[in-house]
């Protein structure tokens, strides 16, 4: 708990530190290119090892700090929506595979859309426009109706946390705990036999770029777990998380955060509408990209060259403003977060992810194909 009792100035603490931590976020992201959609696309189409041992590691880097926030007592996981007790397997499911569609043809996940904005390219920032527009819709505008009514409602009641070692321990009857670092401890090494195994097709940038994401989640949840918690706040009586949208603890995830973002700046006089973690954390990644490109030489701005690009970066934003807060997270929420939380809703939202990404990039070489055009460059050099 922050040695502070005062909510505003816990909540101000939280926020800080979100920036900063998107600030940090943005650097390693633009400098390592970081992203979730090129790892997928890199090896699907080149067997591209790079961008996903960097994925790998962030996962295994944040479960190893997952377990021993939670072993220290500076992180209750289950308050957290990844460790809900609800398991919304067909809005994991459903919301993973449109989110992983769209983000193939806006050619980046939010995350990303916010480094090339932060870059220069105006068409990263009309996909956040529409991301954040259509995650707003499916919060609590006209997607809702669907989500809730049809999506939702397919949840699964469950005995305890969804985390896969709470849900092992429960079959099992095997501590719960030691399953829990077992899992973590596999999870990283894993990752980190992946990557040693293509090291020689990794540069340090994508080592520092994995591991450094995965200890900004540890750093997230700290901050919103244990220096945003107040145990008795003043007005209800009642233990409280301060400073993040969800008021719980929170990770690293931008679809909702998005949202939260285009909500406080359409309704910025509204005193109940506030700045959160998740906002703090993707405005500090547009600014820290925006530095790191600036000191790079790397900055340029980019725009749309036909209407039918911009059809699609459309149609992709769309998909990923439903997807993922259908998800309940989006391909960091639930691919670096959730998965480092041993979320199964995560897995299979990431599940999802990674199947709309296939088709849309199965569909994708078929219509080149149709149309004569080559192979395309490797999405690793590409921005």
């Amino acid at each position: 708990m922050f040695a502070s009792t005062d909510p505003a100035t816990i909540a101000r603490t939280v926020v800080i530190g979100g920036l900063l931590i998107g600030l940090a976020l943005g650097i390693v992201g633009q400098a390592s290119r970081f992203c979730i959609r090129g790892a997928i696309a890199d090896w699907v189409i080149f067997r591209g090892p790079a961008r996903l041992a960097s994925w790998l590691l962030a996962i295994g880097v944040g479960a190893l700090c997952v377990q021993g926030l939670v072993s220290g007592g500076l992180l209750d996981a289950t308050r957290t929506i990844a460790w809900s007790d609800r398991l919304a397997w067909l809005s994991c499911a459903v919301g993973g595979l449109l989110f992983g569609y769209g983000m193939i043809l806006s050619g980046g996940c939010p995350q990303r859309c916010l480094v090339k904005a932060g870059s220069g390219s105006l068409k990263a920032m009309v996909v956040l426009v529409l991301v954040a527009i259509a995650a707003l819709m499916t919060l609590r505008g006209a997607f809702a109706g669907l989500r809730v009514d049809y999506l939702d409602a397919a949840a699964l009641p469950l005995a305890g946390p969804q985390d896969l070692g709470g849900l092992l321990s429960r079959a099992s009857g095997v501590g719960a705990a030691g399953l829990r670092w077992a899992l973590a401890g596999l999870i990283a090494a894993g990752a980190f036999a992946f990557a040693w195994r293509a090291r020689q097709r990794l540069d340090a940038v994508h080592w520092v770029g994995g591991i450094g994401v995965g200890l900004l989640l540890g750093v997230a949840l700290f901050i919103t777990g244990h220096l945003g918690f107040l145990a008795e706040h003043p007005e209800t009586l009642e233990s409280a998380w301060l400073g993040t949208q969800s008021r719980r603890p929170e990770g690293l995830s931008f679809a909702a955060p998005m949202a939260a973002a285009l909500d406080l700046l359409t309704l910025w006089t509204d005193r109940a509408t506030v700045l959160t973690f998740g906002v703090a954390v993707a405005l500090g990644v547009l600014v820290g990209s925006h530095i790191s490109a600036r000191l790079r030489g790397e900055f340029r701005l980019e725009s749309f060259t036909t209407p039918g690009e911009l059809a699609s970066h459309s149609a992709g934003a769309l998909l990923m403003g439903f997807g993922g807060v259908t998800a309940l997270g989006c391909s960091v929420g639930n691919g670096v977060t959730g998965l480092a939380l041993q979320s199964a809703g995560s897995v299979l939202a990431v599940a999802g992810i990674v199947a709309g990404a296939c088709l849309a990039l199965l569909v994708q070489d078929r219509h080149s194909a149709a149309r004569g055009i080559g192979t395309p460059v490797a999405p690793s050099a590409s921005r």
